[in-house]
């Protein structure tokens, strides 16, 4: 009755059940919470300390509770009074926790038989117990009285067994301290191979990445080979394409080379013909001038001798010879001034060609220049008539022949107009300033055709 009385004021002041269990006492572990300074026996009517240390073994959790039991309990159910067990604040360096609970004097058992403290987890399950002690008044001689000779039998027989339970409990005591060192190992290596997973597992994922990153960059660069070797294709096809032009191009450059040649031999054949013609104009001036001082003396002797009929009709002769060489100088005179401006123009076709020696096979397949004959010039020899007519003695003339279409004009004739008429048979570049005749219109338009390569 005493005890259901306890456990209702108890349950008034802390307004809850403490969690309990069925649990027989073969399954408890009593060296996890080890009580200390326990006394053989309090004295009635007085609050009671408490004092127990926690070890390493045991965690701690909100619910949990001391409790103090009668000697020969079987549950957790069959306490008498609890307190809640306060949460630790200070580890000592063993990891140990001391702690301590004080029961009030009103909730304490009131007759003589043997009790103990007990502390329970939240799951109902014992962690721990003290040895018995007893709330009894002391004597002047603190002389334990027993009745019976039963009584005394009955305590031997009970501190026995709690010796042997204690022994036990000893033992169990260290079977689970080694039993939770093999267990701290398993799982320190738990948790190293926990942390060792976490980290391949981390890995493995970084390694996936890194293979999803390089499966797209090899993606990435197949393409671009692709792409490279297409380009690779047709820079081929335009390398083939460059070559067989520029095969074509030496070959067309080599056949303007030879004909360049062609056209340096016949200048060369132009100049050596045009200063033959200047020593033979030189010879006809010197046989002119001989006849004037012959004309000269002639016409002293005219002057000098009129009535000598004989005489006349000699310087008139003199005089119809002197006029028809006159007129064949004058015509050799022009057909020399058209040689030389001939000869210009196959000088400046020369330097056109020099200049544009590597633009000038296209025109020159548009307009290839013919070869002279063996032993004669490019456009003839028109000084070939009046060389003879000098050689017969022929005299001067007085007329002027424009040198492209074969007219006459007198000799009166003011230079500007003469040449303007000249002028008017070429076409002139508007870049180079070359002329062409109009005639050979195809070469001008192939000299023009070169300048566009440019």
């Amino acid at each position: 009755m005493g005890a259901q009385l306890s456990k209702t004021s108890m349950m008034d002041e802390t307004s809850d059940e403490p969690p309990t269990s069925a649990v027989l006492l073969d399954n408890c572990h009593f060296s996890q919470v080890v009580f200390n300074n326990v006394e053989k026996s309090y004295i009635p009517g007085g609050d009671i300390t408490c004092y127990y240390t926690l070890t390493q073994n045991i965690v701690p959790r909100g619910k949990d509770w001391v409790g103090i039991f009668r000697v020969g309990w079987k549950t957790t159910r069959e306490y008498y009074t609890f307190m809640w067990a306060p949460l630790p604040t200070d580890v000592c360096s063993d990891g140990a926790v001391q702690q301590q609970i004080q029961f009030k004097a009103y909730y304490l058992p009131k007759n003589d038989e043997y009790y103990q403290f007990c502390y329970v987890d939240q799951d109902g399950a014992v962690r721990g117990a003290s040895v018995p002690f007893q709330f009894r008044a002391k004597t002047e001689d603190d002389i334990l009285v027993v009745s019976t000779q039963e009584e005394v039998e009955e305590i031997e027989l009970e501190n026995k067994n709690l010796r042997k339970e204690n022994e036990e409990l000893k033992a169990s005591c260290a079977s689970l301290q080694k039993q939770n060192i093999n267990l701290q190992e398993e799982l320190n290596k738990t948790q190293e191979l926990q942390n060792s997973l976490e980290s391949l597992r981390s890995n493995t994922e970084k390694l996936e990445l890194e293979l999803h990153s390089l499966k797209k960059e090899n993606k990435h660069l197949k393409d671009l080979y692709d792409c490279r070797e297409a380009e690779l294709h047709q820079l081929k096809e335009q390398i083939q394409n460059v070559t067989s032009d520029k095969e074509c191009l030496e070959t067309r450059l080599k056949t303007a080379l030879d004909q360049m040649d062609q056209l340096q031999s016949q200048v060369l054949n132009y100049e050596k013909e045009v200063e033959n013609l200047s020593h033979m104009d030189h010879d006809k001036t010197e046989q002119l001038e001989s006849l004037k001082e012959e004309n000269r003396q002639l016409h002293m002797a005219v002057t000098q001798q009129q009535q000598n009929h004989d005489l006349m009709k000699e310087l008139e002769e003199q005089k119809r010879l002197y006029q028809i060489l006159q007129a064949k100088k004058n015509e050799a005179d022009e057909e020399n001034q058209k040689l030389r401006e001939e000869n210009d123009g196959l000088l400046r076709h020369l330097s056109q060609a020099r200049e544009v020696s590597s633009f000038s096979v296209a025109s020159q397949a548009h307009a290839p220049i013919p070869a002279p004959k063996v032993g004669g010039l490019l456009f003839g020899n028109p000084y070939r008539v009046a060389e003879a007519n000098l050689e017969a003695g022929a005299a001067d003339a007085s007329i002027r022949k424009c040198p492209m279409c074969d007219d006459v004009f007198p000799e009166d004739i003011e230079t500007s107009q003469f040449e303007a008429h000249v002028q008017s048979h070429l076409l002139e570049c508007p870049l180079c300033s070359e002329t062409f005749e109009k005639s050979n219109k195809q070469v001008f338009d192939d000299h023009m055709f070169c300048h566009g390569l440019e």
